[in-house]
């Protein structure tokens, strides 16, 4: 089964806690703080895997979570990274941001493109021993590794791209040019997912060809076997457009050159000026007359052609020159530029408060991971919080709202009495 595109989740590992311990020795009175730093979360990398072909691994496994850095200990003992998670993909498979459908990665070469970053090992408490604070009870936790939804795109890497009408004889062309070995047979869409094939050239040279299935009238707007297979096109260098000029199917060889063209253009407008060839097909079983007054019609639309018959081999390695001469003149095969825009980072202390019922809800998600490192029954890790309440306004936005003393206000579910 060929799938091309999933939705799956990715999450960074997050970072250890750091400790809250004390230098414990004989012989060594008061031993100081000495709790070690967490370790850093693991990333979420992909990497391009030659061997796969389809996305269909990511239908059954939706959540990929990389491993949590370990805690930190005593003894000024540093907590371990966390393992990386390393995600195959096929080669050409694009990452997206579900939320804004922003490019995150093209996977088209043998780079490691890190999406999701583990987050930072929080402080030990040997970090907050300061001279008048020589017993701090309390460290900093370990930052959440980042978490996101992701668009997976598989846009297959073929220099070219075989498009027309079903049964025009895109599937036995490629059978002849290349080991491809797709099924043939004389009934519409035989062909149900793209087919590459490596087509090796006289001088040493090689390229490779896509056959794209499912291209009629309306396929851009899903008719058929829909648009979803005309991604595949959007990276080829060169369109070969096949076209029965024989007619056999009771079409007009003149009209199936607009209809693919015009559905090629609504799909992505930039394909209309991606250089083309066009191919008939099927002249064994054609007039000349046929042959003479299309190639009339192709050339008046300012595309380059060429005349043979797949089934008999005859014009195949004339073609085959003529293809690899124009690849000579194009630009590599096209990769896309990220354009993912991390949120702003100034954003993250945002918050905001509703008044139910006498009670001040507090809603400031950043605030959670403050929270978690905070020992609610020692005076200095208390301090430390509302210093960074202060800091962040809420703590001026309560007074402004007009709470007075022993109000009770709910942070982020925890609940306490407001004290000026």
């Amino acid at each position: 089964m060929f799938v091309d595109l999933a939705k799956i989740t990715i999450k960074a590992g997050d970072g250890g806690d750091g400790a809250v311990a004390f230098h414990r020795e004989k012989y060594v009175a008061a031993g100081g703080p000495d709790g070690g730093d967490g370790g850093k979360g693991g990333d979420v990398i992909f990497v391009a895997d030659d061997g796969l072909s389809t996305l269909i691994d990511f239908r059954y496994k939706r959540k990929y979570v990389a491993g949590r850095g370990e805690n930190g200990r005593g003894n000024s003992c540093f907590g371990k990274k966390g393992k990386d998670l390393f995600i195959k993909v096929p080669r050409g498979t694009i990452v997206k941001d579900s939320k804004t459908g922003s490019i995150m990665a093209d996977i088209s070469s043998n780079k490691k493109f890190v999406i999701a970053r583990g987050g930072r090992g929080g402080w030990g408490n040997k970090h907050f021993a300061t001279p008048t604070r020589q017993v701090p009870r309390f460290a900093k936790p370990g930052v959440l590794g980042e978490e996101f939804e992701v668009v997976l795109e598989l846009k297959l890497l073929a220099d070219v791209g075989l498009v027309g009408f079903p049964n025009v004889g895109k599937s036995t062309l490629i059978s002849v040019i290349s080991s491809a070995k797709p099924k043939i047979a004389n009934y519409h869409f035989t062909t149900l997912s793209p087919v590459l094939g490596v087509v090796k050239v006289d001088s040493g040279k090689s390229f490779v060809v896509a056959d794209i299935p499912g291209l009629i009238e309306g396929a851009s707007a899903g008719a058929g076997l829909g648009h979803g297979f005309l991604r595949h096109v959007d990276r080829c260098r060169l369109i070969v457009h096949i076209v029965d000029v024989s007619g056999s199917e009771g079409r007009d060889p003149k009209n199936d050159i607009d209809i693919i063209n015009k559905e090629l253009a609504r799909f992505n407008a930039s394909l209309s000026k991606r250089r083309q060839i066009v191919v008939a097909n099927k002249c064994d079983i054609s007039t000349k007359d046929q042959i003479e007054d299309f190639k009339r019609y192709v050339q008046k639309c300012g595309f380059s052609f060429c005349e043979i018959s797949a089934a008999t081999g005859s014009g195949v390695e004339f073609l085959v020159n003529v293809i690899s001469k124009n690849l000579d003149e194009l630009p590599p095969i096209k990769e896309y530029v990220p354009n993912y825009l991390p949120e702003n980072k100034n954003l993250e202390r945002k918050f905001s408060i509703q008044v139910k019922n006498g009670v001040y809800y507090v809603d400031a998600p950043w605030l959670e991971n403050v929270l978690r490192g905070v020992n609610f029954e020692d005076h200095e890790s208390l301090q430390y919080l509302h210093r960074v309440i202060c800091n962040s306004g809420i703590n001026a936005e309560l007074e402004r709202m007009g709470i007075c003393q022993g109000d009770s206000v709910n942070l982020q579910g925890f609940e306490f009495e407001f004290i000026h």
